[in-house]
């Protein structure tokens, strides 16, 4: 089966449906699908064509929905950067890519050498050109880096299929809703707002898209610009609801989805009260965001929900045995959202997909009804606001301090965020406890990747394997 861009069939079936609204600006099917050929054109004169990557490097903008949209009918494969990540971070990931042409927004140029302005392509003018490519389910869209265990970035590639069936699969959860008008806050350099873009184009709906979250904003296009749908974490959750000082949502307003971990259940009772249906959700890059979401009728905010219809969800053993209701696992997933690999990781694709099963690595349980409640994302996981934070990473930035012998990186529980990384740290013998690691830290990290505390300790506990005994750390933890 293939298929061809849903923004050229919009123009064909409804031409002057709104398709995209950013910072002041709106654009119909008709009008999106004339800036898409603008994009093709622009792309093949540099030679993009299919199998080709290109890397993106920004915040969201509207020049990103047509660039989206433009490489899809060229075949090619789009790899979106996390636009908050340090240049030294980012120059291992384009490397992997192997880039046939990189785009930056104007204040990112610096983080990667050789990039090439996105406003600038995105305003040149250009004849529309006419080609739109068939895609088919198998067909690469994105590459989307995400860190495993190790730390160690694996781009997940996921095709125009996993995006069709996690709309399609969603939507039959959710329950249909013609022209939905989803606000786009999520980054599009995340599964969560590619996901957004994408389902508004199948369904004929339209992408309120703004640059960043502010709450302001959020409430202002929640009450004058019709949105329908939302998608939040529980941080931006609760500061819509304090910017709007609990108001309730106009009943044009249907749902929001909520991720990146559990929900605490007075901010879930504070969101009924503003008439506000919040549904908690559990999903991966890996499979193309929601895995399972709570269903509208029952939501409770107990659990994560049950699988999307069309999905599998189990919860197995090491050995890959599934387990039965209540008892503790690996959330395994099967279906057609689950990606086609890893970019160059033939051995890392093969230990995350067993016999059709997607291997998360994170550990939850089912009950007789078979809602997931998620114990653990991943091992050692720290989830900042709905980053994703792997203790390695930043442990191998402290470490390579000249006054640090040993360090451990754990999480802790924090009200704002859910969750933030705390750094136990050892000394080198006949130095004193180093107090610079926070510029240290800045100069290689993200600025949310950055311990909120720096904890002196004469050692690192560990067990008889000699490894660091986590638990025991998180127990001496102080609440911030």
């Amino acid at each position: 089966m293939t298929w061809g861009c849903p923004i050229r069939e919009g123009a064909s079936r409804w031409p002057e449906a709104e398709a995209l609204t950013f910072a002041g600006r709106r654009w119909t099917y008709r009008l999106l699908d004339v800036e898409v050929g603008r994009w093709v054109a622009a792309l093949q004169a540099r030679g993009v064509k299919a199998g080709s990557r290109v890397a993106l490097l920004s915040a969201n903008h509207a020049a990103c929905v047509g660039l989206f949209f433009a490489l899809g009918r060229l075949g090619a494969l789009l790899a979106p950067l996390n636009a908050r990540l340090t240049a030294k971070e980012l120059a291992p990931l384009v490397q992997e890519i192997a880039p046939e042409l990189t785009l930056a927004q104007g204040p990112l140029l610096d983080r990667l050498p050789g990039a090439e302005n996105l406003e600038a392509w995105g305003s040149a003018e250009q004849a529309p050109s006419p080609l739109c490519l068939p895609l088919g389910a198998s067909t690469p869209r994105v590459v989307l880096f995400t860190s495993g265990t190790t730390g160690r970035p694996k781009g997940a590639v996921l095709t125009e299929g996993n995006f069709r069936a996690s709309a399609r699969c969603s939507a039959a959860n959710l329950g249909a809703f013609p022209a939905p008008r989803w606000l786009g806050t999520l980054p599009l350099f995340h599964v969560g707002g590619l996901s957004m873009l994408s389902r508004c184009a199948y369904d004929g709906g339209c992408l309120v898209l703004q640059d960043r979250f502010d709450a302001d904003a959020v409430n202002q296009a929640i009450d004058q610009e019709g949105v329908t749908h939302a998608s939040f974490v529980a941080t931006t959750l609760e500061r819509v609801l304090e910017a709007r000082a609990d108001r309730p949502v106009p009943a044009s307003f249907q749902l929001a989805l909520i991720g990146g971990g559990p929900v605490p259940a007075p901010l879930l009772a504070r969101a009924r009260a503003a008439r506000l249906l919040a549904l908690q959700t559990y999903g991966l890059t890996e499979a193309c965001s929601q895995v399972t979401t709570e269903r509208p009728s029952e939501a409770d905010g107990r659990t994560a929900g049950a699988a999307l219809p069309g999905l599998e969800v189990r919860i197995a053993d090491p050995e890959g045995q599934p387990l039965g209701p209540g008892r503790e696992g690996d959330i395994e997933v099967r279906g057609p959202t689950v990606m086609a690999g890893y970019l160059n990781r033939p051995e890392a694709t093969h230990e995350a997909l067993r016999d059709g099963w997607l291997r998360t690595r994170d550990v939850g349980s089912l009950d007789e009804r078979g809602r997931l409640t998620v114990l653990s994302r991943r091992t050692d996981l720290i989830v900042r606001g709905g980053e994703n934070l792997y203790p390695v990473e930043i442990e191998a930035v402290i470490a390579s301090h000249p006054a640090v012998q040993e360090v451990a990186v754990v999480g802790i529980p924090e009200a704002r965020w859910g969750e933030v990384p705390m750094a136990f740290v050892v000394p080198r013998p006949g130095h004193a406890f180093p107090l610079d690691l926070d510029d240290w830290c800045r100069r290689s990290l993200a600025g949310f990747k950055v311990p909120a505390r720096f904890i002196p300790l004469e050692a690192l506990p560990r067990n008889a394997m000699g490894k660091v005994e986590r638990t025991v750390l998180r127990q001496r933890l102080p609440h911030v």
